[in-house]
């Protein structure tokens, strides 16, 4: 069956707000809990210090956005969350009211090639698995260059395919066999979770998506493959 990649943003916004109830669930289940640890690791690679102004780009729910102001590793005075699906984001901000910061999170509907952001207004930006779905990806880079103060760090957290031969074909049934009627069981959305292997599949990694970032104007970029590199880390500063 063909599944499309569109990356048109009325597409991908309404297919991320069909599935917004059981977003965070199927996350934590389909990842086995690893994306939790995942973002502990974006932040603590951003550094974040009690001065700092975090921009969080495809915020979705606002886990990480919430993940880079709760202690130990989140210590940002102020973080905004940016994404284009409302649905997402009434979520997000209904677990930032729960949580109490709702004076250190703010969450703005925005486009990521076009962010509702002054130029050099952030000490850090980072994305969590939502590069990939900005229907110029390359553009959404050099936004996040543009916010960013001299200095200011980046980081980006996104799928990837394992390289290790022995592991790669079981990792690509699980992928494209498993997760999708997982997916497609507990959202009831016959697109999302079809749509995910697809994307990753015609994404760049590693040193690929590195050298986007160095177009893009960034310094030290470096990455780290985690999970024998279904994920990859990549930093890089202005």
């Amino acid at each position: 069956m063909s599944v499309s990649t569109s990356k048109e943003p009325a597409r991908i916004a309404g297919m991320f707000d069909a599935i917004a109830r059981r977003y965070d669930a199927l996350n934590h289940l389909l990842s086995a809990g690893l994306d939790r640890r995942w973002r502990r690791q974006a932040i603590r690679a951003l550094a974040l210090t009690d001065r700092d102004v975090v921009l969080d780009v495809c915020t979705g729910t606002a886990d990480l956005a919430l993940a880079a102001v709760t202690p130990p590793d989140g210590a940002a005075r102020q973080v905004v969350g940016v994404d284009f699906a409302a649905g997402m984001l009434r979520l997000g901000a209904a677990k930032v009211r729960a949580a109490g910061l709702s004076r250190r999170v703010q969450l703005v509907r925005g486009d990521a090639t076009r962010l509702p952001v002054p130029s050099g207004a952030c000490d850090a930006a980072m994305v969590a698995f939502g590069i990939r779905n900005v229907v110029d990806p390359r553009a959404a880079l050099a936004e996040l260059g543009r916010v960013l103060r001299p200095g200011g760090r980046l980081a980006i957290l996104e799928f990837g395919l394992p390289r290790a031969p022995g592991l790669r074909p079981l990792y690509a049934w699980y992928f494209n066999r498993v997760l999708p009627r997982i997916g497609r069981l507990i959202s009831s959305d016959q697109d999302a979770y079809s749509y995910l292997p697809a994307s990753v599949a015609q994404f760049p990694s590693d040193e690929a998506f590195a050298s986007w970032l160095r177009d893009a104007g960034f310094a030290d970029v470096q990455y780290r493959a985690l999970a024998f590199g279904a994920v990859y880390l990549y930093r890089g500063r202005r």
